[in-house]
């Protein structure tokens, strides 16, 4: 057992699971999209997946990177990638927050923090209050993880997974 893995077993006893490492599989959690659908990872099979991390629904840096995804999502589309938003929201919120920005993609609801915990995303404080960082993870179409993106800046991120994906993709 390497150190890492040693440190995720102790640490996920501990109710504190650690950030996935690349090439691990990802975690399969049925969570409901914004329409109340069950959706897992198993769905995205055959597909490159970003699976993106936000704290919150309708909060400015949530807003831009929602409106971006949306704005290149027929660029994600032809590269064959699949884009899913997460967040600790219920699915009320995110419905309302798809349909006052007009928002094309998934977005899941993991209202028990089921898959943020599984694959590890941190918290950080912003005035005494808790928030998921903002976090990303390209997912290949066998659904193995591939990279990812701490504390995300919303600004342009889109741009930087589709041309580091195509490059994963030449590798």
């Amino acid at each position: 057992m390497t150190a890492r893995r040693a440190l995720r077993y102790n640490e996920e006893r501990m109710g504190d699971a650690a950030m996935l490492d690349i090439n691990d599989k990802a975690p399969d959690i049925p969570l409901e999209d914004e329409n109340g659908k069950e959706v897992s990872l198993k769905n995205f099979r055959g597909k490159t997946v970003v699976l993106y991390f936000y704290p919150r629904a309708d909060t400015p840096g949530c807003t831009i990177q929602g409106k971006s995804f949306t704005a290149t999502k027929a660029d994600f589309d032809e590269a064959g990638i699949s884009v899913v938003g997460v967040s600790q929201d219920d699915v009320d919120s995110h419905k309302s927050f798809c349909n006052k920005f007009s928002f094309t993609i998934d977005l899941l609801a993991d209202t028990n923090a089921e898959l943020l915990k599984a694959c590890g995303v941190g918290q950080s404080e912003y005035k005494v209050t808790m928030y998921w960082d903002r976090t990303s993870f390209v997912i290949d179409p066998s659904g193995v993880l591939r990279k990812v993106y701490e504390k995300v800046n919303p600004q342009g991120h889109e741009r930087t997974l589709l041309e580091d994906i195509k490059q994963l993709k030449t590798e």
